[in-house]
């Protein structure tokens, strides 16, 4: 017999945890290799994990509603299996995949010893340790053993690893618990503990300064006459945690300009049908507006960046991220990968099947990661023009409004005249620690340009 550990897979290059949707079986039920064991949920997109083995499952490390780091044991499956996996130690080797709690069995299958990883993302001010047991098996004082959730939430809050120690545990020897380190944070936060975190306890004054701005909250609203209040469904609070982190971490400005997408307009108008009955797909306004952004993402990459800490990290692949509203109300970004290498046929296709996977619950996890600009069309809704927020670790986001006819003055050799013309707005932010209006306005502008000469004669 073996038993083999289900790992939280990654999800896509900026996720590291996952919250647990549903468990789709329990200790003691036969699995298939590749049976879903349970459903998972990120910021960016709900996903099946599938058993790695056939077996039966064994036991169940977290439960529904937990926030689990990418690399944790999320279960252990029993196997018939007697052959040892190249590691050596009769499990898949997962020395890749950041893992967290990392156990070594022996034949029988019992636990020799146990190494706890701290990602250093997500507590940089602690350090990787192993976790000594007693001859009882005991917590030993000082030395602990924190889950990886434990550890998150105590970065977040600000809570120290002196006061952590010293909270009282519920969990199995004694090992704080979700709860207990919400309840103590809780208490922490009405003067109610009987310890405090001591700022000599931080290695980093900008963070201890930070969780002290985030400690000065307001006390809650009182409402008082007919109000409907809605609690907030999962995703919409990961979106809007991502939206307040991004204007926190970037410095945001937004330029605007206008184009006339006249010809742009007329040749799709002309070439719609054709195209559909060509190709078995509708040719949206989206495909070409990505295709002027690639155009002059080629001429300024700065825009196809990221930023961390003092170095700005171009990137070489261009993957466009299109947001797309959902029908709950909810918004979701799918990425069109090396989308510099698909011409328009290929672009169409692309977006065509992003937004319906989108719309219909389909996407994978690879589907919306590895963004390095995002385009979003906020004229689908009859707005004419947006200020949008950048969609982190990215530097810039472009947003193109309504197109509406207008009467417009236009030059021509005879002199000017006032014609009626299909005319757009755009807008882009861009992050102001590396992207300087110049450059953001001459980035927009030449998106501008691309559109207004379009060729209305050309092939598709």
């Amino acid at each position: 017999m073996a038993l083999v550990e289900l790992i939280m897979p990654k999800l896509g290059e900026s996720i590291t945890e996952a919250t647990i949707l549903k468990w789709h079986k329990q200790p003691g039920e036969k699995i298939e290799a590749d049976e879903t064991v349970l459903e998972i949920a990120t910021d960016k997109v709900d996903s099946e994990v599938p058993s790695t083995a056939e077996g039966t499952l064994e036991q169940i490390l977290f439960q529904v509603n937990d926030v689990v780091p990418v690399g944790a044991v999320i279960a252990t499956i029993r196997t018939s299996a007697d052959e040892h996996s190249p590691n050596g130690n009769g499990r898949p080797d997962n020395s890749n995949t950041g893992q967290v709690n990392q156990k070594t069995y022996d034949s029988e299958d019992r636990k020799l010893d146990t190494v706890t990883y701290v990602q250093p993302e997500s507590v940089s001010h602690w350090q990787k340790k192993p976790a000594e047991q007693s001859g009882k098996d005991q917590p030993v004082p000082g030395n602990r053993f924190y889950s990886p959730l434990v550890l998150n939430i105590a970065s977040s809050e600000g809570v120290s690893m002196n006061d952590l120690e010293r909270i009282p545990g519920t969990g199995n020897e004694g090992r704080v618990t979700k709860k207990d380190i919400l309840s103590y944070v809780e208490s922490r936060k009405s003067g109610k503990t009987s310890f405090q975190t001591t700022g000599s306890e931080y290695a980093n004054t900008e963070f201890l300064q930070e969780k002290q701005k985030e400690t000065n909250v307001q006390s809650p609203a009182l409402f008082s006459g007919n109000n409907e209040i809605i609690e907030m469904d999962r995703m919409r609070k990961l979106i809007a945690k991502h939206m307040v982190d991004s204007k926190r971490i970037s410095a945001h400005v937004t330029s605007f300009t206008e184009a006339d997408v006249t010809n742009l307009v007329q040749w799709r108008d002309r070439v719609k049908k054709d195209f559909e009955k060509r190709e078995g797909e509708k040719i949206t306004f989206t495909p070409l507006f990505i295709e002027a952004i690639v155009k002059c993402i080629k001429k300024y990459p700065w825009l196809n960046s990221s930023v961390e800490g003092d170095h700005i990290i171009v990137k070489r692949d261009i993957n466009i991220g299109m947001a797309t509203a959902l029908p709950n109300g909810n918004l979701i970004v799918p990425v069109i990968k090396n989308a510099d290498q698909l011409n328009l046929i290929g672009l169409s296709k692309q977006v065509n099947s992003m937004a319906n996977n989108s719309r219909n619950g389909k996407l994978k996890p690879d589907d919306t990661s590895g963004g390095t600009f995002t385009f979003t069309n906020v004229g689908t809704f009859g707005s004419l023009m947006g200020a949008p927020i950048i969609n982190q670790p990215q530097v810039a986001i472009l947003a193109v409004g309504a197109i509406k006819k207008r009467p417009v003055v236009i030059e021509t050799a005879q002199g000017d005249s006032i014609a009626i013309r299909h005319m757009m707005y755009l807008s882009m932010s861009y992050d102001h620690r590396i992207i300087d209006g110049s450059l953001g306005a001459t980035f927009l502008n030449a998106v501008a340009k691309e559109l207004e000469n379009f060729n209305p004669q050309r092939e598709f």
